[in-house]
């Protein structure tokens, strides 16, 4: 009995020490995380390109409207260019370099690579209303109830390649204000190192903003058809309005976006609690944002935002006054059944964010009576990052190509089946279906994918027909990019 009760000892020790990840696992991670966006990318793909399975596509994108709209990313599985989730892709992949590019040295030029080919893209969709040459935003390109009739690579695609727009008449503030979000967040990563590029940004930042501020509505209600149910603006857009002037209120340091939060916050929902960060809702990331204003330069109308940060964070650690998460048996945050880890990533950079502004200026979250600190925040981002990397009871990683499991059948049209290069003739958009419902693994590993992972059992299918567990998607792995980042340098706040 004594030997058993060793044995199960010495198997216990060994389990709990197999997904201990070193900052070299992290960095993997991280290379891998930055790497996934290449086998997104539309238009014309440069000769750094390093997953070479992937050719160029969509290269007319646009010229239906006369407009040059080549470029940006896939924002799935699929072919289509969805504005709104491109645009918080690249927010997140910028405050992912504002606040940790000092934690991914050997990854920088990467994250930055990154970074651009989402602004690159964004300045053309809104080179009309920053040359003031027209209230235009083109926020979508490809019809997406078409090209989901269709399971070809997007170097094939046939789809119609239809451009989808805001403007004065039809606004779209939520897309717009993200969009302005977007370009002033990126104007900051590239201040030091490319200071033109920077500029231009943030002078199409200031533009965008406007415009979604002047026409206020949301693009929902007037692009419903082809925008719904994919990525409808369910939290309406006061939320990105207040997102977008705190972006440009850091990136500018202009006092007017002070004054305008100021002046419209308790209408836009700066005065109200929210507790789910993602594409398409973000008053607790705004919170978190804006509290650094109070906590590092002591701006008192900035106090509230410490508050409702701290009610955000407090919502997400077990025993606490506010906690209000679910998790799964395994330990993972839960909220939907839908590309659930979306939320994971978000919640685990904002987490590892709020504790880099808590630690400079020495302050902890208070939750009710109890004093959350930096510390233990970290330890709660590092458990979610770690799930995601295989530390779970499936013992599977959720990034593909990290680990020695990780899901081979993820639903992705591109990694699915075969490449223009094993085979250069066309697969028509009903032949590929062969490839979706086949058993093999997909023949293209999409390398960094974060898939939409387990259910709330902590089960997962590695099946390409459930795409609500095996889809990846650009704005699950943008804040992974920021999170991952922070371990792989120690897990040291710098």
């Amino acid at each position: 009995m004594v030997k058993f009760i060793f044995l199960v000892l010495i198997f216990s020790l060994i389990s709990s020490s197999i997904f201990a990840f070193t900052p070299q696992d992290y960095s993997n991670a991280l290379e891998k995380s930055i790497l996934f966006f290449q086998g997104q990318r539309s238009g014309h793909l440069p000769p750094s390109q390093r997953l070479k399975w992937r050719a160029d596509s969509g290269l007319s994108d646009g010229s239906s409207n006369n407009v040059d709209l080549v470029g940006g990313y896939y924002d799935a599985g699929d072919n289509v260019k969805f504005g709104l989730p491109m645009a918080f892709t690249t927010t997140m992949l910028a405050w992912s370099v504002i606040e940790f590019g000092n934690s991914m040295p050997n990854q920088i030029e990467n994250a930055r690579e990154a970074v651009r080919w989402g602004s690159d893209y964004l300045l053309k969709a809104s080179n009309a209303i920053a040359n003031a040459n027209a209230d235009i935003l083109y926020v979508q390109v490809g019809d997406p109830n078409q090209d989901h009739r269709c399971w070809e690579r997007p170097e094939d695609m046939d789809t119609p390649r239809n451009v989808y727009k805001v403007t004065n008449l039809n606004p779209g503030s939520d897309v717009a204000a993200e969009t302005a979000a977007a370009l002033a967040a990126a104007s900051i990563v590239f201040r030091d190192s490319d200071s033109s590029y920077s500029l231009r940004l943030l002078n199409a930042a200031k533009k965008v903003f406007e415009f979604a501020d002047k026409y206020r509505g949301s693009y929902s209600d007037s692009l419903g058809s082809v925008v719904c149910p994919f990525y409808c603006s369910y939290s309406g857009y006061h939320d990105e309005l207040l997102w977008g002037a705190s972006w440009l209120n850091r990136a500018s340091e202009n006092g007017s976006y002070l004054s305008y939060i100021e002046s419209n916050g308790h209408t836009l929902g700066a005065e109200e609690d929210d507790f789910s960060f993602s594409w398409d809702d973000k008053k607790p990331a705004t919170k978190i944002l804006l509290s650094k204003g109070f906590l590092e330069n002591n701006i008192q109308e900035f106090q509230m935002f410490k508050s409702h940060s701290d009610s955000y964070i407090c919502s997400l650690i077990p025993g606490s006054s506010n906690f209000q998460a679910q998790y799964t048996p395994g330990g993972l945050l839960y909220k939907g059944s839908e590309s659930n880890l979306q939320y994971v990533t978000t919640s685990a950079f904002l987490l590892l964010t709020y504790a880099n502004y808590l630690t400079t200026s020495g302050g902890v979250a208070t939750c009710g009576s109890n004093s959350i600190t930096p510390a233990d925040l970290i330890s709660h981002a590092k458990k979610q990052v770690d799930y995601i990397l295989g530390d779970n009871p499936e013992k599977t990683s959720y990034m593909v190509g990290f680990g020695q499991k990780y899901p081979l059948h993820i639903h992705h049209r591109g990694s699915s089946l075969p490449s223009v290069h094993d085979h250069p003739n066309r697969i028509a958009c009903g032949d590929g279906f062969n490839y979706l419902y086949a058993n093999s693994p997909n023949p293209n590993v999409l390398v960094g994918a974060i898939v939409g992972g387990p259910d709330n059992r902590d089960n997962f299918a590695d099946d390409r027909n459930n795409y609500q567990q095996s889809e990846p998607a650009t704005y699950i792995n943008a804040p992974f990019v920021g999170a991952v980042a922070f371990f792989a340098a120690g897990g040291i706040v710098r």
